[in-house]
């Protein structure tokens, strides 16, 4: 089959691999209809995510229709459409029934090393590394999916690719962004980063009911597509972004923070930024924690900062005296799609969004490789794509 390997900082190419197979009777494999390039692959891409290997599969934004079910496969059947969940789960561990399926104790093989960096190991994940699992991505005509019975979900003829597909990743990723915020109606919520996931975001905190967002960012069209839906928008090249957020909340901060940007923030001309980025480029730090600090002093006392964008390591120069010293909580996590869909395919389903807004460009597979290009380099306005096979 086709797919999307990893040959090396900037260098993703499509070729030919072997096809999957069923490995465990809990396994199924889809034939893939339609995949994403995910923000958090181009940290990949970027060459900032460890245990890569040459020749990795890449994507973790799979949905398709299933082709083949092992033997102790219950919940689907061969013909089936799904959305596949990013975070491979048992469904039977202490954290898969507890809801917590990103922390699965049981799908990363590679849990020895997560170990020695994390102290304990999430949950493997599919195409992201060695350091959780080595499984191969959906970037490809077919995926395996392991444990079948507690990923997937199928999904309604009456919806098209482009609104389910984000079922598997960002759409639950933001929307649990907004909910760690306990949004209860009236908040202002301050959103860094209007990629797909910050635009996920500003839409699931209005629906939650947030009074007011402020959307951070400084590319025009991510800027347009958070004032669609009714964010206010700051951009980060021209304005101070705590003394703007200070003004437009009376002094008190915002309710609560999201930083939907990770270890790879834009630069910003401020001294903390130039200095992050110095000491990853001299492998003297893991991660550029910019916006965090931002999120950290722009959020009220006792508000909520919520992180879902990627952070792989340790952080410099955090600001712990304002948080404890103003009652700050944090929330974060990645995301345990599976407790989401249910709820968030009824929004969907309810017209209370419709997730193909994020879309700009698509392709195949063999357009892959420049697509990933284009979305890095953030050319012809580019904020998703989508891939079919």
């Amino acid at each position: 089959m086709r797919a999307l390997t990893f040959h090396g900082k900037g260098d993703i190419r499509c070729e030919s691999v072997p096809d999957p197979a069923i490995e465990d009777p809990r396994d199924a494999v889809i034939k893939v209809s339609a995949c994403a390039i995910c923000g958090s692959d181009l940290h990949i891409y970027d060459g900032v995510i460890p245990q890569m290997k040459n020749g990795d599969v890449l994507g973790h934004e799979t949905m398709g229709e299933v082709v083949e079910i092992g033997a102790s496969v219950k919940k689907l059947k061969v013909g089936d459409r799904v959305v596949v969940p990013f975070t491979i789960s048992c469904g039977e561990c202490y954290f898969c029934e507890h809801g917590f399926y990103s922390a699965c104790e049981r799908t990363n093989p590679d849990h020895a090393k997560a170990e020695t960096l994390w102290g304990h190991s999430p949950a493997g994940l599919f195409g992201y590394s060695h350091l959780l699992g080595g499984y191969r991505g959906g970037q490809a005509e077919y995926l395996r999916v392991p444990h079948a019975d507690s990923g997937p979900i199928k999904v309604p003829q009456n919806l098209s690719d482009d609104q389910a597909l984000f079922l598997s990743d960002i759409f639950p990723t933001g929307y649990m962004a907004a909910e760690f915020c306990d949004i209860k109606g009236g908040e202002t919520i301050a959103v860094w980063g209007c990629g797909p996931v910050g635009q996920f975001a500003i839409r699931s905190a209005f629906m939650l009911g947030a009074e007011r967002v402020i959307a951070i960012d400084h590319i025009p069209e991510r800027l347009a597509l958070a004032e669609k839906a009714g964010a206010e928008t700051l951009d980060f090249h021209k304005v101070d972004i705590y003394e703007a957020i200070n003004s437009m909340t009376k002094g008190r901060g915002a309710d609560a923070c999201i930083d939907a940007v990770g270890t790879e923030p834009d630069p910003t001309g401020s001294i903390d930024s130039f200095i992050d980025r110095v000491k990853v480029a001299a492998f003297l730090g893991t991660d550029q924690p910019h916006v965090l600090r931002q999120a950290v002093h722009c959020c009220r006392n006792f508000g909520t900062v919520s992180v879902v964008g990627v952070y792989g390591g340790f952080i410099d120069k955090f600001p712990m005296g304002s948080a404890i010293n103003r009652g700050l909580t944090f929330r974060m996590a990645q995301t345990p799609v599976q407790r989401y869909l249910p709820r968030l395919l009824e929004r969907i389903e309810k017209g209370d969004i419709d997730p193909s807004f994020v879309v700009t460009h698509r392709g195949t597979l063999e357009e892959g490789p420049d697509l990933y290009k284009t979305f890095r380099n953030r050319k012809d306005g580019c904020i998703k794509v989508v891939l079919q096979p």
